[in-house]
């Protein structure tokens, strides 16, 4: 097994390797579900006159996620792994720290901004830091461990958000990650040696980003799956950004609404932990098609039950559609990526920082285009997953013989 060196020149085990980059991955997904049960009180604090612009404090943060995918890979690959992960969670510290002292919705809204800038940095560099190290099945195990861990994040983090706010305000939450941000700081500095040898090192080129970016728009495979994966996401964002509201509120689930939401986070784990299982059946093309129109055919199946109950289905009805939609979510996610990168192995890093990039931005804003509609009804996010998701269908449709031909 190979030995990992720290900075203090004792050797990092394998275990510990795998919890460090788990919980830069995690960072993320903290920083997001943590939130979700305290978007109303934020709003209130800072008195928002629309309700419908809380779920703005989780969109940000995507914006600034998807921006910074772009750079960092770029960034680590000229000045190393090390200095791009720290820069990172420097500008994660000061957003964090703007939200903590947020005194208007537009500085909380800055502040989130540079949460989702700086945690791009280690959420894409620890996929490199793997990459330095590790290739084929020995990397395909670490990633393996790692988002096991991943997967269990999103059910405990609203928990932890909730426990928070019982004893403490929703600026707690904000030092809360703070703290793990400067934990992990720590952690880097002190136990993580650089893993990108001086003579992979490259000069930071704008030139070849732009270039990047010009072949992923212009090839249109990658590109259509990048389509298809921002609208999978933009359908995902809807129900990120309303699900405090309708389950929360809606529902009177109250302090119940954690538990629930970690129940449904809990469905995408099992989509991905079985994937592997069903791409071995129905090969990933095929996969993708069949899990588009189960979400389509379950919408349009579940949309007259929505009008039956004017907006406000029994809740394990609801329940129960979310689980099974959130099951085929959980099958895209990883495959559409795959499928979007398949033509730009070439480009690796940035080529995949493209994809990824556009894709958010594509879910981002047509999360926000729908969710401005939100009427305290679950209309918008069951005609926002029938919506998006016929229209990621229209895009299979126009791919089918570009993707038969390539694996012909």
């Amino acid at each position: 097994m190979l030995k990992l060196k720290a900075s203090s020149g004792k050797a990092i085990s394998f275990v510990e390797f795998v919890a460090l980059v788990a919980m830069m991955i995690s960072l993320t997904a903290m920083s997001i579900d943590m939130m979700l049960p305290a978007l109303g009180l934020i709003g209130r604090d800072l008195q928002v006159l629309n309700p419908n612009d809380n779920p703005l404090i989780i969109s940000v943060f995507f914006i600034g996620m998807a921006t910074g995918q772009l750079f960092y890979g770029p960034l680590s690959d000229s000045i190393g792994r090390k200095p791009a992960i720290l820069f990172g969670l420097l500008i994660f510290a000061i957003g964090a720290i703007l939200s903590i002292v947020a005194e208007s919705f537009e500085q909380m809204l800055l502040g989130r901004l540079l949460q989702g800038l700086g945690l791009a940095g280690p959420r894409v560099v620890a996929v490199a830091l793997v990459r330095d190290l590790y290739s084929g099945k020995a990397m395909a195990r670490v990633m393996s461990f790692v988002m096991t861990v991943f997967i269990l994040v999103p059910m405990l983090a609203p928990v932890m958000g909730q426990m928070v706010l019982s004893f403490s305000g929703w600026q707690m939450i904000f030092t809360t990650l703070l703290t793990a941000g400067l934990i992990l700081s720590g952690w880097v500095v002190l136990r993580l040696e650089e893993t990108l040898i001086e003579e992979n090192k490259r000069s930071l080129r704008l030139g070849k980003l732009w270039q990047g970016f010009k072949e992923v728009i212009s090839h249109p495979i990658a590109m259509g799956f990048t389509v298809v994966t921002g609208l999978v996401q933009g359908a995902f964002l809807v129900y990120l950004n309303l699900s405090q509201p309708m389950l929360q509120n809606l529902y009177g689930l109250g302090e119940l609404f954690p538990i629930y939401y970690g129940a449904l986070a809990g469905s995408i784990g099992l989509a991905s932990l079985l994937n592997v299982r069903l791409v071995g059946m129905l090969g990933t093309w095929k996969l993708v098609v069949a899990a588009l129109l189960g979400i389509f055919i379950l919408s349009l199946v579940y949309l007259p039950v929505v009008f039956f109950y004017t907006g406000q289905p029994v809740l394990w009805s609801f329940i129960g559609y979310l689980f099974l939609v959130f099951f085929a979510v959980g099958v895209l996610f990883g495959n559409l990526s795959a499928l979007a990168m398949e033509p730009l192995g070439h480009l690796a890093g940035i080529g995949a920082g493209m994809v990824s990039s556009l894709a958010m931005l594509l879910g981002v804003f047509s999360s926000l285009a729908i969710g401005h509609f939100y009427n305290h009804t679950v209309y918008p996010l069951v005609v926002g997953f029938l919506v998006l998701i016929s229209f990621g269908l229209l895009v299979c449709f126009w791919l089918r013989n570009k993707v038969t031909a390539v694996h012909s």
